[in-house]
C-alpha cells in the first residue's frame, strides 16, 4: 500500500490526482498503523511550518514519521519539516535531516515567494532523480529553502543555490511540486514508486 500522510496541510488532493493519472492507488490517512505498515509513503504539503509541526505533535504523527523505515517522499513543506529547524516562526522540525530551513532574502529583483518553473541540476541518482532529469523544469511555490549541503540530491538557483532535493537513509524529499511539474514530475514520482 502507498500511504499519503494526511496532516491538514494543503495540496494533498493534487498529489492524489497525480497518482491517479499514473494509475497508482494510494490511501490518504492519518492512522498510525496504516502509515507504519505501508510499503511506501508520501509526505506532501503546503502551509506554515509552526502550525504543521504543532499538528504533527498533537496527533502523534511526528513520532510515527521519525520511526519509519520504509521509503518516504516528502514534498514542499514536507521537505522542510524533515529538517532540524525552520526560520519560519522559529520552528523546531522533525530533525530527520540535519539541515536548517531559511527565508529567501533577495538583494536584487527576485521576488519572494519563488513561484513558477525553474531547472534542477547537479543531480544525484538517488531513487528519485535519474540522469535524464538534469536541467529539467519543475514547479515551485515557496519562500523558505534548505541550503545546499551533504544531503542535497538536486540543486536549483534562485537568489542563491538551494536544495531542490534531499535524501538521508530512507527519506527522500523535493522542495518543488512533482504533482504540478507535468511529465517531469510524473517521472520523479514513478522513480520513487518503482525504486
Amino acid at each position: 500500500m502507498l500511504a499519503v500522510i494526511n496532516y491538514n496541510a494543503g495540496n494533498v488532493r493534487s498529489v492524489l490526482f497525480a497518482l491517479d493519472r499514473l494509475g497508482v492507488e494510494a490511501k490518504l490517512t492519518a492512522d498510525h498503523e496504516e502509515i507504519r505498515t505501508a510499503d511506501k509513503i508520501l509526505f506532501p504539503g503546503v502551509g506554515e511550518a509552526n502550525s504543521a509541526m504543532q499538528h504533527l505533535h498533537e496527533t502523534g504523527l511526528a513520532e510515527v514519521i521519525k520511526s519509519l523505515t520504509q521509503p518516504v517522499l516528502a514534498i514542499c513543506i514536507g521537505q522542510q519539516l524533515l529538517c532540524e529547524h525552520s526560520e519560519e516562526n522559529d520552528t523546531p522540525c522533525l530533525g530527520i535531516i540535519p539541515q536548517k530551513v531559511k527565508l529567501f532574502r533577495p538583494e536584487a529583483e527576485e521576488k519572494v515567494p519563488h513561484v513558477g518553473w525553474n531547472t534542477i541540476h547537479s543531480l544525484q541518482t538517488d531513487g528519485v532523480f535519474d540522469a535524464s532529469l538534469e536541467q529539467a523544469y519543475v514547479y515551485y511555490v515557496h519562500s523558505y529553502y534548505v541550503e545546499v549541503g551533504p544531503y542535497t540530491t538536486a540543486t536549483t538557483d534562485y537568489v542563491l543555490p538551494f536544495s531542490a532535493g534531499l535524501q538521508k537513509d530512507n527519506f527522500f524529499a523535493t522542495q518543488f511540486h512533482p504533482e504540478k511539474s507535468g511529465s517531469v514530475g510524473e517521472r520523479i514520482l514513478q522513480n520513487f514508486l518503482e525504486g
